[in-house]
Protein backbone atom coordinates (compact mmCIF):
# COMPACT_ATOMS: atom_id res chain seq x y z
CA UNK A 1 0.00 0.00 0.00
CA UNK A 2 1.26 3.44 -0.89
CA UNK A 3 1.18 6.02 1.89
CA UNK A 4 1.59 9.65 0.96
CA UNK A 5 1.69 12.86 2.94
CA UNK A 6 0.93 16.10 1.15
CA UNK A 7 2.38 19.23 2.76
CA UNK A 8 0.47 22.28 1.54
CA UNK A 9 2.60 25.37 2.15
CA UNK A 10 3.66 28.76 0.82
CA UNK A 11 7.02 30.53 0.99
CA UNK A 12 5.42 33.51 2.77
CA UNK A 13 3.78 31.33 5.46
CA UNK A 14 5.52 31.63 8.86
CA UNK A 15 3.89 28.59 10.49
CA UNK A 16 4.91 26.53 7.43
CA UNK A 17 8.54 27.28 8.27
CA UNK A 18 7.89 25.97 11.79
CA UNK A 19 6.39 22.77 10.36
CA UNK A 20 9.29 22.05 7.98
CA UNK A 21 11.89 20.75 10.50
CA UNK A 22 9.27 18.45 12.07
CA UNK A 23 8.49 16.93 8.66
CA UNK A 24 12.19 16.60 7.83
CA UNK A 25 12.84 14.68 11.07
CA UNK A 26 9.95 12.31 10.39
CA UNK A 27 11.06 11.72 6.78
CA UNK A 28 14.65 11.09 7.90
CA UNK A 29 13.50 8.57 10.52
CA UNK A 30 10.77 6.84 8.47
CA UNK A 31 12.64 6.82 5.16
CA UNK A 32 10.78 5.14 2.32
CA UNK A 33 7.80 4.02 4.41
CA UNK A 34 5.86 6.98 2.97
CA UNK A 35 6.12 9.58 0.21
CA UNK A 36 6.30 13.26 1.17
CA UNK A 37 4.98 15.64 -1.45
CA UNK A 38 5.39 19.36 -0.86
CA UNK A 39 2.66 21.38 -2.57
CA UNK A 40 3.28 25.12 -3.01
CA UNK A 41 -0.25 26.53 -3.04
CA UNK A 42 0.85 29.57 -5.03
CA UNK A 43 2.12 27.33 -7.84
CA UNK A 44 -0.45 24.51 -7.59
CA UNK A 45 -3.75 26.21 -6.83
CA UNK A 46 -5.69 23.47 -8.63
CA UNK A 47 -4.30 20.81 -6.31
CA UNK A 48 -5.02 22.97 -3.25
CA UNK A 49 -8.60 23.45 -4.46
CA UNK A 50 -9.01 19.74 -5.17
CA UNK A 51 -8.10 18.98 -1.54
CA UNK A 52 -10.12 21.98 -0.26
CA UNK A 53 -7.11 23.56 1.45
CA UNK A 54 -8.17 26.85 3.05
CA UNK A 55 -5.44 27.41 5.68
CA UNK A 56 -1.70 26.83 5.86
CA UNK A 57 0.05 24.71 6.68
CA UNK A 58 -2.24 21.78 5.87
CA UNK A 59 -0.99 18.20 5.99
CA UNK A 60 -2.97 15.39 4.39
CA UNK A 61 -2.09 11.74 4.94
CA UNK A 62 -3.57 9.39 2.39
CA UNK A 63 -3.21 5.82 1.19
CA UNK A 64 -4.69 3.76 -1.63
CA UNK A 65 -8.10 3.94 0.07
CA UNK A 66 -8.15 7.76 0.25
CA UNK A 67 -7.55 10.41 2.90
CA UNK A 68 -6.73 8.98 6.33
CA UNK A 69 -6.16 12.23 8.22
CA UNK A 70 -5.92 15.98 7.75
CA UNK A 71 -4.12 18.49 9.95
CA UNK A 72 -4.48 22.26 9.75
CA UNK A 73 -1.88 24.44 11.44
CA UNK A 74 1.46 23.41 12.91
CA UNK A 75 1.13 19.77 13.92
CA UNK A 76 3.31 17.89 16.38
CA UNK A 77 5.38 14.89 15.38
CA UNK A 78 3.41 12.39 17.51
CA UNK A 79 0.12 13.26 15.78
CA UNK A 80 1.65 12.98 12.31
CA UNK A 81 3.30 9.65 13.11
CA UNK A 82 0.04 8.26 14.48
CA UNK A 83 -1.70 9.17 11.21
CA UNK A 84 1.11 7.58 9.17
CA UNK A 85 0.80 4.37 11.18
CA UNK A 86 -2.98 4.38 10.74
CA UNK A 87 -2.46 4.79 6.99
CA UNK A 88 -0.21 1.73 6.94
CA UNK A 89 3.26 3.28 6.65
Amino acid sequence: MTVRMLDFYADWCGPCKTQDPILKEIKDDWGDRFELEKVDVDEKQDTANEYQVRSLPTLIVENDDGIVDRFVGVTQREDIEAALEEAGA
